[in-house]
């Protein structure tokens, strides 16, 4: 496996190399809520407190956005984790058509806070018979996924979903056309921006402040404390490591990405998932394809909070980018994020004790999920509300 400079793809794009950082925690504040976690979710509970006209501090161990959300690939897809047809079966239609519907409006709420540059609603294709499937799946595994999509597809006819069928150069699926791309960075920067620039007086926001110590509201980092009436705790694949009661209920997954040089032609009109959701790519303006997935190929050795590139997924994932390539790709860039996993797929918004709330365990799907599982997690702390069904609670 090849080594590269900078590791990870969505860093070079100009927008999020030229972004201002913020300052170290270095004195003791009071606020309202404090936020630990600067990633998609966190930044939801900031806009979500702010916006009720409390005072915030925001606090992450690095920069924004330098976990997994935003390292991930990027891609916007409505519905939860675990799939629309295994929620139906769990929570109901009606449950899972409501919970569409705030994930639908997740894309337009940001969209309309970041535009077209940020947000681009260019559909999410779903790849079930990939043009290489003879050499890369059993006819078991190949049976597997027909029968997850006949059930999926089922669903999105049952909950009135908009999709479109797909059958051209990269195989058969469908299009799911209100879903949506983004770069994972450049969203929770633009989104830290305009919190600040909208609520001046009232957001304080500080990176490479780690967690010490979290107890009775107040929180403690190397250069100070912040005493708040909430703390949201919102760090997904670290949150066992600083709510340890929570380690049975939540563990870290290595997630695992690489990008390539522009290619010439444009391959993915569309973001994909395919195999079951095990892997995921897209390809930005530039041309370059940014790709990930390949965990259950060393499934065992996944399951950490390592974020350092493994050859074994690494070349899985550089293969099936030169099967949707066409041919050989150079890679640029290789990198890992460590997300939270739970053992039902079901993410968790859940009192941490005292004036303690968490929110995570999004099982590789919190672009969507993270902010409604926020504002749950804030609706719970502040007014004792009970989250969605969709949500494991408390117990």
């Amino acid at each position: 496996m090849t080594r590269t400079a900078s590791p990870v793809g969505w860093d070079v794009d100009p927008a999020v190399r030229t972004a201002s950082g913020y300052p170290e925690l270095c004195a003791d504040l009071t606020a309202d809520v404090c936020v630990v976690g600067l990633g998609g979710s966190g930044l939801a509970a900031i806009g979500a407190a702010l916006d009720r006209g409390l005072s915030v501090v925001g606090l992450d161990s690095g920069p924004v956005a330098a976990g997994a959300a935003g390292r991930n690939g990027g891609i916007l897809a409505g519905g939860p984790a675990i799939g629309k047809a295994e929620g139906i079966r769990r929570w109901g239609a009606a449950a899972i058509a409501d919970l569409y519907r705030q994930t639908a409006a997740e894309i337009d709420h940001l969209e309309a806070i970041l535009g077209p540059q940020v947000i681009r609603r260019t559909g999410v294709l779903r790849l079930v018979e990939a043009r290489w499937d003879a050499g890369d799946r059993t006819a078991a595994e190949r049976d597997r996924e027909r029968d997850d999509a006949a059930a999926e597809r089922r669903a999105l006819a049952q909950l009135g979903i908009a999709v479109q069928d797909y059958d051209g150069p990269l195989g058969t699926g469908w299009i799911t056309p209100d879903d949506a791309a983004m770069s994972p960075p450049r969203r929770a920067l633009a989104l830290a921006a305009h919190y600040l620039a909208r609520y001046p007086h009232a957001l304080q926001l500080f990176e490479h402040s780690p967690v010490l110590g979290l107890k009775h509201g107040i929180v403690r980092t190397p250069g100070g404390r912040v005493s708040a009436g909430l703390v949201l705790v919102a760090t997904d694949g670290g949150m066992a490591a600083l709510l340890p009661d929570l380690a049975g209920r939540i563990r870290p997954v290595r997630l695992q990405m690489l990008a390539t040089a522009p290619l010439p032609t444009t391959v993915l009109p569309w973001p994909v998932s395919l195999r079951l959701g095990y892997d995921y790519a897209q390809q930005d303006d530039s041309g370059r394809l940014l790709i990930g997935g390949g965990r259950d190929q060393d499934a065992d050795a996944e399951e950490t909070s390592s974020t350092e590139p493994t050859p074994i997924v690494q070349r899985w994932i550089e293969r099936m980018a030169g099967r949707i390539a066409g041919g050989p790709v150079t890679v640029t860039h290789r990198w890992a994020a460590s997300a939270g996993y739970t053992p039902d797929g079901v993410p968790l918004v859940v009192r941490a004790g005292g004036r303690v709330v968490a929110c995570g365990g999004y099982n590789g799907h919190g672009n969507l999920i993270g902010p409604l599982a926020a504002r749950a997690a804030l609706a719970a702390g502040l007014d004792g509300t009970a989250p969605p069904v969709w949500f494991a609670g408390p117990n």
